[in-house]
Parts: C-alpha cells; structure tokens; sequence
C-alpha cells in the first residue's frame, strides 16, 4: 500500500527553492503506487510538530508547476533547530506521533547545513524507535557552503544578482565620480564563506573596473591594507567599488558588524558591514561614498535566476523522492560537475552523516594573493552557474507568482505545545 510524504522547507528561502518543492511534489505524482499524497509542512518542521499539514494534492498541477516560477518559500519556512535527541527526546517522538497518524513513510527536507543535520536525526530516531520512514535531505543554501556538492542550489541565483547589480552600480558610480562619489561599498550574505562576495568579482570584465576589492570572511580584515588599496584604486582609477560579506571578522575572530543578537539556530545575528566600512573610509580618507546592503533582495530576486540553478533545484527534489523510492535513507542528493568548458552536471548522492554540519568555505587559491579579489580558478568555478535566463511570465508589468492554495489537513492527535 503507498504511504503518505512529508515535505517542509527549513532556513533562509532562495529565489527557486519552490523548483525544487515542485521537483518533490511533481515526481511523486507519478509514483502513486507507492506515494499517497505529499504533506507539506506549514513553516517548515513546525508545521510537523503542530501537525500543522498542508495537503498539496489539492493543488493543481498548473499551480505545482507554476511553482518553479515564484520566489519565497510557498508553504512556509522557519529557523528551527531541533537539539540533540538526548537533550529534547520529546520533540523526535512528537514527529513520530504525527508521522503515524498521517501514514509518513518519507521525508523530505529542504534546508541547508542545520537542516542536513536535522534529517539524520529525525532518520536516526525513526530507527531507535522502529518506526519505518525514509529520510532525504533536499539541498538548498544561497551560502553555497554545503560540502560534497559542487554547488548548492539556491547559489546560482544569487550570484547572478549580486553580480549583475555590481556590474550596474559600477557604471553608474563610475560616471558620477568625477564630480560625486568616490566609493561604493555593497554587502552581501555570507556568515563564514565567502562564495556571494566572489560572485561580485565576475562582474569585473577588466582591471580596473568594478569591483575593485572584495572582502572575505576567510581572510581576516587589515584596516590598514583595506584604506591603502582603496586610496591606490581612487588615484589610478577615478573610484574604488568594494564587495563585503557580512560576516567579514577581524584576526581575533571578532565579526565587524556583530549585534550581539543570535538568531534560532544560535548563530550571531550579522548586518550593517557595509555602513561601518564606509564610515572608516571617510573618516580615515574623507571619500564621499554610497553603500548598499542586498540582504533578502539577492535571495528573492526571482526575475532574474539563473537558468542553471534553476534546473539543479528542480533536479535535486526530483532525485530526493526517486532515491527515496530505492530505500535510500540519510541521504543527500549531490551536484556532481562533470566539466567546465563546456559546462555539464549530473546528479549523485552523499551520506548525510558527511554532510550534517560541515561548512564548505572558499579555497584560498579562489582568493588573489593580496586577499582582496578572485582568481582565475574562481572564476572559471563560478561563471557556468550564473549561465541562462529562466524569466517568470509577466502581467501589468510585474512578474505573475503563484499563491497556492494550502488546504489544510484534520488533525488526528492531542495538541503539542512547543
């Protein structure tokens, strides 16, 4: 008899997660002999421990495959981290409880490194417990930071707007800079990795063209190196356009623009590296400058995604379930890079019990020896991803998302308070 699925999405969205919810939702479909129907949970694995469910059949298959053009999270995500089983055994059996009553043999997760981290608990527990259901981690991070992987679904996407808008801005401040700004700083995501913030270089077509220096969290911050290389940029150049990650961190280890907040996961809440590196560049060199923080506008910038991430997205939930189906347990589908030039992929697989908490940061060979820019081999990494165009269609001049319906399910036990 076919049993029921559970799908949620979990941590920060990206502009095609709902490629890859649509990947799990669409393939199930036709595996109906051994799938009911696909549960999603409402804001990601809270929707499972308030069984919270949301019943995707009752969406159309228009609307799933609309999917694939809408940002966001279209069932709901949340930061939550489930602690150790021996710390709180009671959330583990909680899912227990709602999987049995709902009939759940599979589950499906769609995160990053916490979340990779939560499915081989939830896989673990199932075992202990002797409950049977199959767990796949789905993989997805704008960070690019999960390990094994080439590259993370999500990345993509964001690198292409972080560079397209570098590229922009670097016309428009080199136009005015004669007479206005001298220096633009942009800030991007990144806690520990520094993969966005290369991004920005590929918008560097020549020396001496935007962006001028990039600022990593791997290498730690030398003010005064900073301040000279931005006066030599000003001098030969006209201006200087910096790039910076938020979690750009001095040699001690202490992040620049660290609030002192943690957010659900017990990370240290970040933002705000950008106006603190443009207040040190006017106060130490008197620059007029502009900065700009990109925050959730690179994450949810859907109308201009890249075609290659795009189909990876897709591609990852689709192998989830076809891999869930072979009785692969604590697994993660993977995307193996099979050539640069010309540039192809294919699917595979890694264990979780690898993948569950380890962070894939840039090589220092992807970072000039000066520390302040990308290298070839970083770039020859990077350019394939951001390749091809996949516009949303368009109605009165905006994009047209989709908005699903997210049906309810009945509740079947007692209520379970947080």
């Amino acid at each position: 008899m076919p049993r029921n699925a559970f799908y949620a999405q979990s941590g920060g969205v990206t502009a095609v997660i709902n490629a890859s919810a649509a990947g799990v939702i669409e393939t199930a479909r036709k595996h109906r002999k051994h799938i009911g129907k696909v549960y999603a949970g409402r804001n990601g694995i809270l929707g499972a421990l308030a069984e919270d469910l949301i019943d995707t059949s009752k969406e159309s298959p228009a609307a799933i495959r609309q999917l694939r053009e809408t940002p966001g999270g279209a069932f709901g995500s949340a930061r939550y981290k489930l602690k150790s089983i021996e710390k709180n055994r009671r959330e583990y059996e909680r899912l227990v409880e709602v999987f049995k009553a709902h009939d759940i043999g599979y589950f499906f997760l769609n995160g990053g490194n916490d979340s990779a981290d939560t499915c081989l608990k939830v896989s673990q527990l199932a075992q202990t417990l002797g409950y049977p259901l199959t767990a796949v981690h789905v993989p997805k991070t704008v960070d690019n930071d999960l390990p094994i992987t080439d590259c993370c679904p999500g990345f993509g996407s964001v690198a292409k707007y972080v560079a397209t808008s570098m590229l922009e801005a670097g016309f428009d401040v080199e136009s005015m800079a004669k007479t206005s700004t001298k220096v633009f700083i942009m800030e991007v995501m990144g806690r520990h990795a520094g993969w966005i913030t290369a991004a920005m270089g590929l918008a560097q077509s020549k020396p001496g063209t935007a962006p001028h220096l990039l600022l990593f969290p791997e290498i730690p911050f030398d003010e005064e190196a900073f301040l000279a290389a931005v006066k030599r940029n000003v001098e030969q150049h006209g201006y200087c356009a910096v790039g910076v990650s938020e979690g750009l961190h001095y040699k001690d280890g202490k992040f620049l623009a660290e609030s002192g907040l943690k957010d659900a996961f017990g990370h240290a809440q970040l933002g705000g590296v950008a106006p603190r590196i443009a207040e040190l560049v006017r106060g130490k060199l008197g620059y007029k400058h502009h900065w700009a923080v990109a925050d959730y506008l690179q994450r949810a910038g859907r109308h201009i995604a890249s075609k290659t991430d795009l189909e990876q997205s897709y591609a990852v939930g689709k192998a989830a379930v076809e891999y869930a189906l072979k009785g692969m347990n604590a697994v993660m589908p993977t995307i193996v890079r099979v050539s640069s030039k010309p540039y192809r992929w294919k699917i595979g697989v890694a264990n979780l019990s690898e993948v569950a908490n380890v962070e894939k940061k840039m090589p220092r060979d992807f970072i000039t020896a000066d520390g302040f820019h990308i290298t070839q081999k970083c770039r020859n990494y990077l350019a394939p991803l951001i390749v091809g165009e996949a516009p949303p269609k368009y109605e009165n001049g905006l994009p047209r998302y989709v908005r699903l319906k997210n049906a309810a399910v009945k509740k079947k036990t007692p209520q379970f308070t947080l």
